[in-house]
Parts: C-alpha cells; structure tokens; sequence
C-alpha cells in the first residue's frame, strides 16, 4: 500500500493503518484512542479490525514559554513523563506540579463525560493498539503506553500515520511493536503533514464512544 504525504485527512490515515494492521482481524484487539484527534481515527481502526473501542487518557505538559510545546505528559493515574529535552525548556517544577494538577482535573472530568454509560474497557491479556494522530515529541504516547503496560496487556501495539525520527525512538523500547507509516527526517507540526485536519469536539468523542 503506497501513499505520498500529506495524508488527505484523519479518515485517509486510519484506512491506511488500519491496512497495515489487517492481521489482526479475527483477534479482537482493543483499540484504546489517545482524545481528541484520534477517536474517529480508532472507530475507523476498531471497525476494520472487528476490535473494540475506548480511550487511554493521557495529556501534555505545556511549556511555560510555549504552550504548543510539550515538556511531558501525564496520565490520568498521575504517572508522568517528562520530554528528554525537559531540561532544556528553562521550565520549572513547580510550573510543571500545576499544569499536571490541572490536566489531572480535566482529565477526571473526560473520563466522567466519556464513561457515563459505559466502564473503561479492562486491557489486561487483550491485543492492545494505541492510536494517535501523528507524534511530536512522543511524550503523551509514551505516558500512555507506560500507563497500559502496568495493566498487563497481552501485546502493545502503538500506531501513528506520522511522527519525528526522535518520537519513534523514545517509544520503540515501550511497546511490543511501532506502526508508524511515515516518520519524515525534516517532521513539521503534525497538522502539516494533513491537507484537512480540523479541531475534534469533545460532543463528537463522546457520539462516537457512545455508539460503540
């Protein structure tokens, strides 16, 4: 399966990973998506590979300097993950003690929104894939994939259209298996690498999980 980048748009990228992941239909793999890009990324993922659909929270540490940065990232039990880079940032401990306080609390609400009429589906002994759509830094996918790993999956895919050379290799070693379809040298902000990649609501994460 060949592709040029940019990818048309999320749905374009899902199809395309969700190719690449085609072996594991009849498995039933859970499909945990990283909010709020990549839900409709994993239904589409989910559907094709006759998984199972939910999220992994996770959230990024923002720079004091650059709130498009990310210093880190945290999960929603508290475990953090701060960048290799961190101490580059001129940030300090105590900006990052309040920003994982506030995501923590956010992410307390989500998870609340999200799970009104559904419970968090249980990773332990499933095929577990971590969508996001495209990395950066790596830092939330590696938060999340710490968090799961402490869950005792049988298997942890992480699976992204797009990333930096830097973010693959800062989560190679924390899951069983990449799929990264492409990982250009010269990485742009994610969103560059997409012809149409609009803001996710969270009223379209929550039809889509409901739906589930």
């Amino acid at each position: 399966m060949t592709f040029e980048l940019p990818f048309s748009d999320r749905e374009h990228a899902a199809s395309l990973l969700a190719g690449h992941l085609s072996s594991l239909r009849g498995r039933r793999p859970l499909v945990l998506a990283i909010p709020r890009g990549a839900v409709p990324m994993g239904k589409t993922i989910a559907d094709a590979l006759d998984g199972e659909l939910d999220v992994v929270l996770v959230r990024k540490i923002p720079s004091a300097i650059d709130p498009e940065l990310a210093v880190g990232a945290v999960d929603e039990h508290g475990n953090r993950e701060l960048a290799p880079y961190f101490h580059r940032t001129r940030t300090s401990m105590e900006w990052v003690e309040l920003q994982t306080r506030e995501q923590l609390d956010l992410m307390q609400r989500r998870r609340a929104s999200y799970g009104a009429s559904r419970r968090p589906v249980d990773p332990a002994g499933r095929l577990v894939i971590v969508v996001d759509d495209g990395l950066a830094t790596g830092s939330t996918m590696a938060a999340a994939l710490r968090a799961l790993r402490a869950r005792q999956p049988a298997r942890l895919i992480a699976a992204v259209p797009v990333a930096a050379p830097d973010a693959v290799e800062l989560i190679a070693p924390l899951a069983d298996e990449v799929v990264c379809l492409a990982a250009p040298m010269h990485f742009l902000a994610v969103s560059r690498h997409y012809d149409y990649f609009p803001q996710i609501s969270e009223e379209e994460v929550i039809a889509i999980l409901r739906s589930q």
